[in-house]
């Protein structure tokens, strides 16, 4: 298995990250440094998550991260990162 992040997850790391640091850098970088870990054990275990039926007959996922919620879509051997937020944001 392969993993890719979208520019879209790229993207909520970099907001996440920018809403959490002026408030304390450090825990800001230790929080995205554990969002961007996180999907590497998806590559042992691709069918961890819990499956998303509204996006059939895509296989699109998602994990629980602390309180941030992370979106992925298994295609052959490839599994892209969708999304991330807080699991508070309106989504």
């Amino acid at each position: 298995m392969e993993l890719k992040w979208t520019s879209k997850a790229v993207s909520d790391i970099d907001r996440l990250y920018a809403f959490l640091a002026p408030v304390n850098r450090q825990v800001a970088a230790r929080t995205v440094q554990a969002l961007a870990a996180a999907p590497l054990r998806l590559l042992e275990q691709p069918r961890l998550g819990e499956r998303l039926e509204e996006f059939d007959p895509r296989e699109v996922r998602r994990i629980l991260v602390g309180r941030y919620e992370l979106r992925y879509e298994i295609q052959q051997s490839v599994i892209y990162v969708l999304r991330l937020w807080h699991t508070r944001e309106d989504r």
